[in-house]
């Protein structure tokens, strides 16, 4: 038992989930001003809102990091710095980001930003998601990178 715990704990996959979550639900909140809809809604069901997004947001992570361990042939990426991980971990998840983004305004009409929402004009994608794929795996990837090379100060 104590094998299987100390193998859990100490994977990558653990931590990116947790960062991501803990992040991303942050973000969720802090940008639901620019996004139509939610004036007029009870708090709970913002809450729960944006804990659906965070766990999309998961779901993002954790499908760049194993498509970045295809491609490297390693789990190991992040703490060995592995570039090519790294450049397919942000390309992927700001392709599906872009994707979803452009689905859930579009076709699905999940969504509609509100006039506060800057909007990237190739893409006609809204900034905050592109931002949040950019700043928010830059601080979950140091911090997982940090975690499983044993750093503690």
């Amino acid at each position: 038992m104590k094998l299987f715990f100390d193998r859990i704990t100490r994977s990558a996959e653990l931590y990116i989930a947790l960062f991501a979550f803990l992040s991303n639900f942050v973000w969720e909140l802090l940008q639901l001003p620019l996004f139509s809809g939610f004036d007029d809604i009870h708090h709970y069901d913002v809450i729960l809102h944006c804990t659906k997004a965070t766990f999309g947001d998961v779901v993002i992570s954790l499908a760049a990091f194993y498509c970045a361990s295809l491609f490297t042939g390693t789990r190991n990426w992040i703490a060995d710095s592995n570039k090519t991980g790294l450049g397919v971990f942000f390309s992927i998840g700001l392709l599906v980001t872009i994707v979803f983004e452009l689905l859930a305004t579009g076709p699905l009409n999940r969504w509609e930003y509100s006039p506060l929402m800057p909007i990237v004009p190739v893409l006609n994608v809204g900034l905050s998601p592109i931002l949040q794929w950019i700043f928010i795996p830059i601080f979950q990837l140091w911090i997982v990178r940090r975690i499983l090379l044993g750093y503690t100060g």
